[in-house]
């Protein structure tokens, strides 16, 4: 645990519940992020192109992939925008612990692990590609450590859920150009500093069993991430929710230059600085 956090839930007051409760989710967000899943092992993004797509670590293959995967470690074939994937021959990648052959591949569901590097197909406006991970990738061997504002309870706020009349879809930016749509929530609506502020909400699964929020604010580009933060917050069940700007925290891009990230769409541009949550990366791009 960062030694931050660690002097943070020292010093809290035995009654102070919400400053130890901050203090650990913060560690344990950075414990997600430097995990073997997390974005710092995130090392290649490939396009694949209908056919077969060759997958090694040897420099002619077309998803070329980190030592010490081998030189051929099999294909990703193409075709109707699915994606099957054959082994090599004396190649043994493992999913789920076990070693396949041939195998149809899921998007952003079916991992393949061959040692310490491990790829999926995703699918992003209607390509798709391979996300390579490796566990011993650079930007996790020199992970240095997240910078929080400290935390401070003012930043906690309650508000409004204007639910939309009818099922509506919100337009969204890609940090790669591609557009997208969410489905909307409808608009948060709350008041800091005496000002009403409102943030569009979005589900990001079919479940909605959790509102997503992206927003930039006055703080982007010097104190904190460029492109914006985002939060998660409950689905409400009185039509309020608790916004809780502590937790706001960077997108993945912030640490790789291979993630998809969305971006805040323009209403959720707020007017005024949120001096909390996570602040800029120090190696971040």
């Amino acid at each position: 645990m960062p030694l931050l956090i660690l002097l943070l839930l020292a010093a809290a007051p035995e009654g102070d519940t919400y400053l130890k409760s901050m203090a650990e989710w913060r560690a344990a967000r950075e414990a997600r992020l430097e995990s073997d899943t997390g974005w710092l092992t995130v090392s290649g993004l490939v396009w694949l192109k209908d056919g077969p797509n060759t997958i090694g670590a040897s420099p002619s293959a077309d998803v070329v992939l980190p030592a010490p995967a081998p030189d051929a470690v099999g294909s990703i074939t193409v075709k109707d925008g699915e994606a099957v994937f054959a082994a090599a021959s004396g190649a043994a990648p493992r999913t789920e612990g076990r070693t396949v052959q041939r195998l149809p591949l899921q998007p952003d569901v079916t991992t393949l692990e061959i040692g310490p590097v491990s790829f999926l197909v995703i699918e992003r406006a209607g390509r798709l590609g391979v996300r390579i991970r490796d566990k011993n990738a650079r930007a996790r061997r020199e992970f240095s450590g997240l910078k929080w504002y400290p935390i401070d309870p003012r930043w906690r706020v309650r508000a409004r859920l204007e639910a939309p009349a009818r099922p509506r879809r919100q337009p969204i930016a890609n940090i790669l150009g591609d557009r997208i749509e969410m489905e909307s929530a409808g608009q948060l609506v709350f008041t800091l500093d005496g000002r009403e502020l409102r943030l569009e909400a979005l589900f990001e699964t079919d479940e909605r069993h959790e509102l997503f929020i992206m927003f930039k604010d006055r703080t982007n580009g010097e104190a904190t991430y460029g492109a914006g933060r985002y939060m998660y917050v409950d689905v409400p069940g009185d039509g309020y929710v608790e916004l809780d700007f502590n937790k706001a925290y960077n997108p993945p891009c912030a640490y790789t230059d291979f993630a998809t990230c969305p971006l805040p769409p323009g209403q959720n541009w707020l007017p005024v600085p949120i001096a909390a949550g996570e602040q800029k990366y120090d190696a971040a791009h």
